[in-house]
Order: C-alpha cells, then sequence, then structure tokens
C-alpha cells in the first residue's frame, strides 16, 4: 500500500482571471487530503472517502470505473467526486502503460469540499502519486502537477487553471501564468480562514464570469485589472509588505464582487474581518459560498468571525512549505 498527502490553498490573489491567462498566486496550507492506495487482483476500482464531505456527504463506490455508487447526494456533487478520483487513476494507468489494474483507494481529508481551499486538486495530487508508487513509479513533481490540471482540466468541462494542482504538488506560495507555474518567496503569513459551511459551483460561477466577460466591455477590464493587481502583489509579497498586502486582498475581493462571485456570506465576514482589525480579505476560490481568507497576527479575526452568523468554522493556517508528502 502507498499513501501521500497533499495541501490544500488559498488565493492571495487573482482566482478567475487567472482562467483567461491572468497571473495569479496561490499558496499552499497545511490542510490536507490523505490518499492510500492499494492495488486489487481484479481491474475494479473501489473508493471509500469518508471524510470528504459536505453536511455528511460521504462517498462510496465499487466496480469499474463507470459504476455509479448508491448514495443520496446532489448528483453534481457526485459526479464530480468520482470524476476527480477516475481521471486520476486513468493518469496512472496511462503512465503505467496498463489499462486492467484496478485499485482500493481511501481518502481522508480535513479541506472542506468546493469550499475555495483547493480540496480537488489536493485529492488528485495525492491520489495519482499514490497509486502511481503503488505501481513502482515515482513521479516528478512538475509531471505530477501536469497529470493533476489534466483531470481537473476535464472535469471541469476545460475551464480548470494550473494554479491548484501545481500549488498543490509543490507547496509554498507560487506564481501561475498560462502554463508558466514557479515557486515565489513569500514571508510567515498570518492567515485566518473563514468558511460558511457552503460549496459554490465552480462550473456556474466560471460561466457566469464569461458571460460577464463577453457580453462588457467593462467586466473585461475588471480581469484585466486583477491581473494588474496581482502583479502589484507579487512586489508586495517578496518584500513582506503584509500592510500593502491585506490592502490589495481587499481590492481584489471588490473586484470579484463586481464579477459576481461574491455572496452575503462571504461578504459578511470579509467585513467582520476587517472591522476585527484585519490587514485584508478576500473570498479564496470560485466564491458563491465557501472560504474567505484574512491577514491578521492577533486573535482578533478568528473570535470575530467564531461570532459571525452564517461562520460556521473559522481556524489559522499555516503556509505549506512541502507539497506531496510520501507517507507509506
Amino acid at each position: 500500500m502507498a499513501v501521500s498527502s497533499a495541501p490544500g490553498k488559498v488565493y492571495l490573489f487573482g482566482e478567475h482571471a487567472v482562467v483567461y491567462g491572468e497571473p495569479a498566486v496561490p499558496c499552499a496550507i497545511e490542510r490536507r487530503a490523505r490518499v492510500s492506495v492499494e492495488r486489487r487482483t481484479d481491474e475494479h476500482l473501489r473508493v471509500e472517502a469518508d471524510d470528504l464531505s459536505i453536511d455528511g456527504f460521504t462517498v462510496e463506490y465499487g466496480g469499474p470505473t463507470d459504476g455509479e455508487p448508491d448514495v443520496a447526494v446532489p448528483e453534481p456533487l457526485i459526479s464530480a467526486a468520482m470524476g476527480y478520483v477516475d481521471g486520476a487513476i486513468d493518469q496512472v494507468r496511462e503512465v503505467a502503460g496498463v489499462e486492467d489494474v484496478g485499485f482500493d483507494v481511501a481518502i481522508e481529508s480535513d479541506i472542506p469540499l468546493g469550499a475555495g481551499l483547493g480540496s480537488s486538486a489536493a485529492v488528485v495530487v495525492a491520489a495519482i502519486d499514490a497509486a502511481a508508487r503503488e505501481l513502482g513509479i515515482e513521479l516528478e513533481r512538475t509531471e505530477l502537477a501536469d497529470r493533476a490540471y489534466r483531470t481537473e482540466h476535464a472535469v471541469q468541462d476545460g475551464q480548470a487553471s494550473r494554479a491548484d494542482t501545481f500549488c498543490s504538488a509543490t507547496g509554498g506560495a507560487v506564481r501561475v501564468e498560462g502554463d508558466d507555474c514557479r515557486s515565489i518567496d513569500a514571508p510567515e503569513l498570518p492567515l485566518v480562514i473563514g468558511f460558511d459551511g457552503g460549496a459554490g459551483d465552480t462550473g456556474t460561477l466560471v460561466a457566469g464570469v464569461r458571460e460577464l466577460r463577453a457580453e462588457h466591455g467593462f467586466a473585461a477590464d475588471t480581469v484585466a485589472a486583477i491581473g494588474d493587481l496581482v502583479r502589484e502583489g507579487e512586489t508586495t509579497l517578496r518584500e513582506g509588505d503584509l500592510e500593502a498586502l491585506g490592502e490589495l486582498m481587499d481590492f481584489n475581493h471588490g473586484l470579484l464582487s463586481a464579477l459576481g462571485v461574491s455572496s452575503r456570506s462571504l461578504d459578511r465576514m470579509v467585513w467582520a474581518a476587517r472591522d476585527a482589525g484585519a490587514l485584508g480579505a478576500k473570498l479564496t476560490g470560485a466564491g458563491g459560498g465557501g472560504c474567505i481568507v484574512a491577514l491578521d497576527p492577533t486573535d482578533a479575526t478568528e473570535t470575530a468571525l467564531s461570532f459571525t452568523p452564517g461562520c460556521e468554522d473559522t481556524f489559522r493556517a499555516e503556509l505549506a512549505e512541502e507539497g506531496v508528502k510520501r507517507l507509506e
């Protein structure tokens, strides 16, 4: 049996705009998905994912990869969950040059599903790494990130960027612009996460921005403005100026709100963090629900969020310097 873990991520800047070739800066956080893979004697795939949950949503299915699990959850969620795991295993079968190998896969995760913290990327990265090693193949991190991206790209109907999977595979802070992915230096960041207990529909949100951008010139200008903000943010991050970094995060949230991807719960948490004295706060990920990220070296933001209506969980997140970890 092989076991790998991979971290989630937050976006400091650039979500949504990265889909259109603008730069983005995500950073890995120490919330991880852990995937155990054991080769079977047949070609079937069996997946247990007891911790891959929202409101009790769990996935467990067996048989060929085109089988349907018998669970009472919304079809889009189950299809996505199956698609990510199936796609990861297909990548391993391809790299190994075998089609009839089967696996037992067990997933444990402390990353909320669909909440903007890169849960799917972490699961895919860890699953590809563990399954490949179970077959005696150790992938370089760059190939691991690329194969994980291909999986997300297929499941998300071509709307994925390389940001999440590259960040999860390599760890630390990264800069992504189109196909150019690289690690960048970052100081210790006092990150605080607020989670509203929900999840946005990434495909619908991305499609909504695409429609706005096609219909209105000012929406296209807003996307370009996010790219300009990211370029300034890179310098600010490198200099370690946390106050300026927070100001740019506030600005980025405003631009994302203008594109229609925020929500009442996310805005409520953002303003609670700012009112508590956070240096900056913004949504992270696709939006529509899920998580915000704030900068605050004190306990004030975490305390304020814990009393904010609609915030189901809040926690401090450390930067994950290491991406995928090979545990067994």
